[in-house]
């Protein structure tokens, strides 16, 4: 690795990144007139964001970065071309990394893997349920859409906070920070459905301000030095399901999903590979047979 890119490394591990992103944070969600136009139209132009997708494509009708990062598209912009038995792609993105989960052990980048059980934020049970299964990770760019989709349907089980760092998660960090996924903040979402359980992990990063869910809002911030989990019940008006390609959540700013799978439970379509391109709807894989869903008996509603 050249000098500038080893500065580049060092600079992230003492960095203030929390404050740097909260402080972001506060900016984005700010209404701040001209401000905020002169920052969205930088920001527009910077990354080639393609506004004719939005639902509202003049960049000057958002009264904040954050309504801007987040906006809608349009109704026929991503249409759900994954049919019965199919697996949906959840957002629009670059796919990472992707293949078969070894044991515990999941690839972040060459030379680089990474604990299951850390990433579900230490639960060993819960990390059983796919070992030696199926990943995906795909990263959000800046100029992407940046809500997030269900990939099947299914019935929300958990949602976990693990408290972390917020190392950036571009692919150069990705290959020269260890553990990455593993030690940035995160919300692990956990569903069940009728061909197994699933998890979908929004990674938090560097000016990531805020996490959210559909169902719980904001997630973070605020942070915490804690791990939370919430349970929610699998029966009842209280059941929280989700159609494959319903929102599920969202990123302001943007960050990468790693989505997780039991063992034969998905096969990913061929042409996936690290560095393709993703769009939210298209067909991400198949269904392999239907096995039977795990429910914890215990759940509770989450307050």
């Amino acid at each position: 690795m050249a000098n500038f890119d080893r500065l580049k490394i060092a600079l992230q591990y003492i960095a203030p990144k929390h404050f740097m992103s909260r402080a972001m944070g506060k900016f984005a969600s700010a209404e701040a007139g001209w401000f905020t136009r002169t920052f969205t139209q930088w920001f527009v132009n910077r990354y080639n964001v393609d506004m004719s997708e939005a639902a509202e494509p003049d960049f000057r009708q958002y009264p904040t970065f954050n309504a801007f990062f987040t906006r809608e598209l349009k109704a026929d912009a991503r249409p759900l071309l994954a049919n019965e038995g199919q697996l949906a792609h959840p957002v629009d993105g670059t796919v990472s990394q992707l293949g078969p989960i070894q044991g515990d052990s999941i690839v972040q980048a060459k030379n680089h893997d990474y604990s299951m059980q850390a990433l579900l934020g230490g639960d060993k049970a819960l990390a059983q349920e796919f070992h030696n299964g199926t990943f995906a990770t795909i990263y959000l760019a800046p100029r992407d859409y940046h809500r997030i989709h269900m990939p099947l349907t299914g019935t929300l089980r958990q949602m976990i906070y693990v408290p972390g760092d917020l190392f950036s998660v571009n692919p150069f960090t990705a290959d020269n920070v260890p553990n990455l996924f593993a030690r940035n903040e995160r919300v692990v979402a956990v569903f069940d459905s009728a061909n197994g359980p699933f998890a979908m992990v929004l990674v938090g990063a560097t000016i990531v301000a805020s996490i959210e869910t559909v169902w719980a809002g904001t997630v973070t911030p605020p942070t915490g030095p804690c791990v939370h989990t919430w349970e929610y019940p699998n029966a009842g008006l209280n059941k929280i399901e989700l159609d494959i390609g319903a929102e599920m959540g969202r990123f302001k700013l943007g960050s990468t999903v790693v989505l997780v799978f039991p063992e034969n439970m998905v096969e990913f379509t061929e042409s996936l590979a690290p560095g393709v391109v993703t769009r939210m709807g298209s067909v991400f894989g198949e269904l392999k047979g239907q096995q039977p869903s795990t429910t914890n008996s215990n759940t509770k509603v989450a307050e």
